[in-house]
């Protein structure tokens, strides 16, 4: 593990993952005994996969003090006002522009976004949203990005962390009612362009995986609440972003800052 870290954490994080998922998708298609709470509790893998493997791999091939490496980025938040704002309110910008280039351009929204309403179920769920999307930064930006951005400049870092991130999805195409089963190839494209913008927030705060766990967290609840958006055109948008991001930031760090790296 110490001579490949990165592909230990790949392989474990898509192991116990996936283990997760199945069972998820086996309900989902009324298979039993898999739609039993007994099975169903297996779906917690699929959350802390990412951050279960990358406390693995840090543990067996740097010991407790990788441990410690890695978590720090959870309670780096001395990282300036102006990037709370772009982690929280930044989702609802992207969003809203997805929505105004979908009803622009007479595009088609086949999923229906049902009506939420402030309760403590949603709260709770927003708590549950923000730890799972946590436990996947924490393996995705914590320990991937900053290994990867040791041996490549930040784009070709980005792009791998991305495919990889969208290809971990895979589980979710099998699931019955996942949006993602109806454009898979849309939404890898989605994923994909999507790193750019947190390879920007944790290159430009020095690897907050914090900052970019609320974004993540942000991105996936603010899209509950902001319907009508098609996926063709998030996924447009989204690559316009990232272009952005290459043109002003550059290839070599997507930041004003140096790309954060680790050996």
């Amino acid at each position: 593990m110490r001579k490949y870290p990165v592909s230990w954490f790949y392989i474990l994080a898509f192991g116990i993952s996936w283990i997760g998922m199945i069972s998820v998708v086996l309900a989902s298609r009324g298979i039993a005994p898999f739609y039993r709470p007994y099975f169903l509790v297996l779906s917690i893998l699929y959350a802390i996969g990412p951050a279960l493997a990358a406390v693995i791999v840090s543990q067996v091939a740097y010991g407790k003090k990788g441990v410690q490496n890695l978590l720090k980025g959870l309670i780096r938040w001395r990282v300036g006002l102006v990037w709370y704002i772009i982690a929280i309110l930044g989702p609802v910008v992207l969003l809203i522009a997805a929505q105004a280039i979908t009803k622009l351009l007479g595009m088609p929204v086949t999923i229906a976004v049902p009506q939420v309403v402030l309760s403590p179920y949603i709260i709770f769920g927003a708590m549950v949203n923000f730890f799972a999307h946590t436990c996947e930064e924490i393996g995705w930006r914590g320990f991937a990005l900053p290994r990867l951005q040791k041996r490549h400049n930040a784009l070709m870092a980005t792009l791998i962390v991305g495919v990889l991130w969208g290809f971990w999805h895979f589980p979710t195409l099998f699931l019955v009612g996942n949006p993602m089963s109806e454009y898979p190839f849309i939404w890898l494209l989605i994923i994909v362009t999507n790193a750019f913008i947190y390879t920007w927030i944790y290159n430009s705060t020095k690897g907050s995986i914090l900052l970019v766990a609320i974004f993540h967290g942000a991105l996936n609840i603010w899209g509950a609440f902001i319907p009508g958006v098609s996926p063709i055109a998030y996924a447009l948008l989204n690559g316009a972003v990232a272009i952005i991001l290459i043109a002003v930031f550059g290839k070599g760090n997507l930041s004003h800052q140096k790309r954060v790296y680790v050996d």
